[in-house]
């Protein structure tokens, strides 16, 4: 989440015209994140999140990231739902850009992650898998495997104003990821679905101790259900010094395998996931790193973070690195 497009009291008053939820009490911009512009909106008549669709978002893509949420939560995870107008149409434009209207989730987002979140983290990461089973349109993943090379070329002129001799390194990794990257195919061992494909820990949110609620579904694709597990492996289980916790490793895997066990296929492919999935958060954090327009209300996250966690995953043998069995 971030702010990149500005809205105006007068703009905002007209565009909730088209809908049945009051008028307008309180409006802010969400600096959290880097893709789209969001507004934490109250009305008269409750909590929304107004979101402004930028940068890499295909507006044709639109209605399969709604029509997932509104699916998901009919089978019941607790997702954010599309507030549709009064002619029914839930995605409208404001201010030259793609809109639409949220309902907001009640509960916090953990600014440190400790084990106790990984195991219910875990869970609803397999839930979601399941309850994605039956939505029957496809999206392939913008930013998977096939991508990486691309995002790549376009920072390697100045990754090393970052840190000398990061393309390199770069160029020599990606090449090892793709080498033992594992077939997507249909039929094939990996099981595939529908993924978040960005689980961090502030798109997720906890009350008592329990998850509450799965937010941000703009990353949301068709691709190997082990690479979320990867994803989330990331983003929940490592510490401030970048070593990573085995112990909420096994805790989120724990979590996963009591909904929706891995197969063998799967585990044995965890080590290249992770490698995977690392090396895309910092191609895209590196790009924005060096792209990211100045006065942009956005939180800048540091590309060499992700850095750390690859050589870890490069180190890794195998599963057990990560808690597995």
């Amino acid at each position: 989440m971030a702010v990149y497009t500005e809205v105006g009291d007068e703009a905002l008053e007209a565009f909730l015209t088209d809908y049945e939820i009051g008028t307008a009490v309180a409006f802010r911009g969400i600096a959290e994140g880097v893709e789209n512009s969001n507004f934490s909106l109250r009305t008269t008549s409750g909590d929304y999140i107004l979101t402004l669709y930028e940068k890499r978002v295909d507006p044709r893509e639109l209605p399969w990231f709604l029509g997932l949420m509104e699916h998901l939560a009919q089978r019941g995870l607790v997702c954010p739902q599309p507030v549709r107008g009064r002619d029914g149409v839930a995605l409208r434009q404001l201010c030259g850009r793609h809109a639409a209207i949220t309902t907001f989730l009640p509960g916090v987002w953990p600014r440190r992650v400790h084990v106790a979140h990984c195991g219910p983290l875990g869970t609803e990461l397999a839930r979601l898998h399941l309850a994605g089973a039956d939505y029957a349109p496809r999206r392939e993943n913008g930013l998977g495997p096939r991508s990486w090379q691309r995002l790549l070329d376009r920072s390697r002129d100045r990754a090393d104003e970052v840190q000398p001799g990061l393309a390199a390194e770069l160029d020599q990794t990606l090449a090892h990821i793709l080498s033992g990257w594992p077939s997507d195919r249909p039929g094939d061992q990996i099981p595939t679905g529908h993924i978040h494909a960005d689980l961090f820990p502030d798109n997720v949110f906890f009350l008592d101790g329990k998850v509450s609620g799965l937010i941000d579904f703009y990353f949301a694709a068709t691709d190997l259900l082990a690479y979320d597990v990867a994803v989330c492996l990331n983003a929940w289980c490592f510490e401030p010094d970048f070593s990573f916790n085995v112990t909420k490793g096994r805790a989120l895997l724990g979590g996963y395998n009591a909904i929706r066990p891995m197969t063998e296929a799967e585990k044995d492919a965890l080590s290249v996931l992770c490698q995977g999935a690392a090396i895309r958060f910092l191609l895209t954090r590196l790009y924005d790193w060096l792209n990211t327009p100045p006065g942009a209300l956005v939180t800048r996250k540091d590309p060499l973070e992700y850095l750390r966690r690859l050589r870890f995953h490069l180190s890794a043998r195998d599963g057990g690195a990560y808690g597995l069995g």
